[in-house]
């Protein structure tokens, strides 16, 4: 059952940014700063984390929960560290999957060597 509340959840996410793709003229990278920004919104006003509870990955994978795991990290530096924590909450939350992206795009890249279309 997880597995397919996940699958919903994020299914309905990736739809949302297939039809604002389709029906607008916002560029790719327009409306993945939105996604983004509104998964921040959405844990600033508390929705974001009971939509995590119930699916899970669904939730957290797509781009809406980078903004959240951003926002969770600020938050809890703000209140261990203070002011400081909103310079380093979001960047020390998000570390491992930033990481993560840059190490597996640098193995791809050895792999697979782009060529010139001729």
């Amino acid at each position: 059952m997880d597995y397919l509340k996940a699958f919903i959840v994020g299914g309905l996410i990736c739809a949302v940014g297939q039809i604002l793709i389709d029906k607008t003229k916002l560029t790719p990278a327009r409306i993945l700063v939105t996604f983004v920004v509104v998964g921040v919104f959405l844990q600033l006003i508390k929705i974001y984390q009971p939509l995590v509870d119930f699916a899970g990955a669904g939730a957290t994978v797509p781009l809406t929960g980078f903004g959240y795991n951003l926002c969770k990290g600020v938050e809890k530096a703000v209140s261990e560290k203070g002011f400081l924590g909103i310079f380093t909450g979001g960047l020390t939350a998000a570390s491992g999957g930033i990481a993560a992206a840059l190490v597996f795009g640098f193995l791809v890249s050895i792999i697979f060597r782009s060529k010139s279309k001729k």
